[in-house]
């Protein structure tokens, strides 16, 4: 065999390493009823969950709770997934700017107990140039410092 064709070969397996490696760190799209099963299954994946904030009648988000005197990286909310579960998700990093604005977010994390722990939020707001077009944001868990 010639080096080249060695050298080829080595190559073709790198790249179906790589490929293998990061098709077993992708996540899926669930809701949070199939969340927490996953969870009692002791299956502790990260997932992807979509939905909206709950808000009441007069179109106020409800069950947001961030104290940033009290803990900068402590951020509560509602979240209501595409089969209207309610849940309440814990983002341990500063609130995202404009996230009460946002139309739809999505959460990246597994569930905890009682709670949804949220390690990366998706926003997708309205944008504030166009009509009809939406603006995605992405934020990443980030310790603050007081």
């Amino acid at each position: 065999m010639k080096l080249s064709h060695i050298i080829g070969i080595i190559v073709i397996a790198v790249a179906i390493g790589i490929v293998v490696t990061s098709y077993g760190d992708s996540s899926s799209y669930v809701t949070f009823g199939k969340a927490l099963a996953m969870a009692k299954d002791g299956d502790e994946d990260m997932v992807h969950v979509v939905g909206k904030l709950k808000k009441d009648a007069s179109g106020k988000a409800e069950g947001l709770f961030y104290q940033p005197q009290l803990d900068p990286n402590h951020f509560e909310f509602t979240l209501v997934d595409n089969e209207n579960h309610v849940q309440k998700c814990v983002y341990n990093s500063p609130k995202p700017q404009d996230f009460d604005r946002s139309e739809q977010i999505v959460v990246i994390g597994a569930m905890q107990g009682d709670h949804f722990q949220t390690n990366k939020i998706l926003l997708k707001c309205p944008s504030k140039y166009q009509d009809g077009k939406l603006e995605v944001t992405e934020h990443e868990a980030k310790t603050a410092q007081l």
